[in-house]
């Protein structure tokens, strides 16, 4: 009985220390964290409604797939202010963004497919999962660092032209 006793011992100790050995393993492995940077894919003009003059261009990348438009900005640490995300719709409809994972606070421009800005949510705030809706149906959006759409003046009526490979 007492052998029967020492062999469940010895193999329960043999097991956890099997364990244990394994858990400091992977517990010693470093996590690299992942870090997306901006990928220019094309370039956007800003121009003002009331005499066609240009605003700002700008560098942006593109998001034009189901993936890329729901991941969007989210995970970033940070966009230069000649920089901007362009969400591209396949048609016009009515949409809204959140910040679900979005570290920056942002401008979010809603633009119909004339591409005139319809409406304009500023300084959006990080990780806030509130909608945040279009006034009219939109085809595309800009997204840029927040208080660019004051610095430069955006209104509603104000035009973009871009153009992306």
């Amino acid at each position: 009985m007492k052998r029967y006793f020492f062999t469940i011992f010895t193999c329960t100790f043999f097991c956890l220390l099997c364990l244990s050995l394994v858990s400091c393993k992977d517990e010693q492995k470093p996590v690299k964290p992942i870090v997306i940077t901006f990928k220019k894919e094309g370039e956007l003009t800003i121009r003002k409604a009331s005499n066609d003059s240009i605003i700002k261009a700008i560098d942006i990348e593109i998001a034009d797939n189901d993936y890329e438009t729901q991941t969007g900005m989210m995970y970033r640490d940070s966009m230069e202010e000649n920089q901007g995300m362009l969400f591209v719709f396949p048609n016009e409809q009515y949409h809204a963004f959140y910040m679900k994972n979005t570290k920056i606070p942002l401008d979010i421009v809603f633009i119909n497919s004339n591409k005139t800005i319809v409406n304009i949510h500023k300084n959006a705030r990080p990780y806030d999962e509130s909608p945040l809706p279009s006034s009219a149906p939109i085809q595309y959006v800009l997204e840029v660092n927040a208080g660019l759409s004051d610095t430069w003046g955006l209104e509603a009526g104000d035009r973009v032209e871009f153009s992306y490979q």
